[in-house]
């Protein structure tokens, strides 16, 4: 894969404050899939302990849509959509690993998923599945 989309992906994660606030970084970028790991803080938890499900969304959004763009040229940008969620199980443990993959790209649209897993205990368990259309946008001007 290009370094420049590669370089293009890291800024861009490093400029999403939603990110950072979650404590999440990237830990795979390849074309057409990008995986994002998250620990699940305190601040993310629900009522019952388990990761917010708000959390989930965001780490799967943004693996998808970093997937989507690994796949653009360096001077495009990517937006979503629409994006589905099926939550699968409690959201149970020390961290949150969100892999997103481009299953059909196209100029005027990519359809992209993500899978999210929880690991507890070294044991990782798939919690949830996205689905959902990522709009590219081409050239400097959008």
């Amino acid at each position: 894969m290009q370094i420049q989309i590669t370089e293009k992906i890291q800024t861009s994660f490093a400029a999403q404050t939603m990110m950072s606030t979650l404590g999440a970084h990237l830990d795979q970028i390849e074309r057409g899939a990008v995986s994002i790991t998250a620990p699940i803080l305190e601040t993310a938890r629900q009522q019952h302990g388990f990761a917010h499900s708000g959390m989930t969304f965001s780490l799967g959004d943004s693996a998808a849509g970093y997937a989507a763009l690994s796949l653009m040229d360096v001077a495009d940008e990517v937006l979503t959509a629409e994006m589905k969620i099926n939550l699968l199980a409690p959201a149970r443990g020390e961290l949150m690993r969100a892999t997103g993959r481009v299953i059909k790209p196209g100029r005027r649209l990519m359809v992209v998923s993500a899978e999210v897993h929880v690991i507890c205990n070294g044991d990782e368990t798939l919690v949830a599945i996205l689905q959902g259309t990522m709009v590219p946008l081409s050239g400097p001007s959008h």
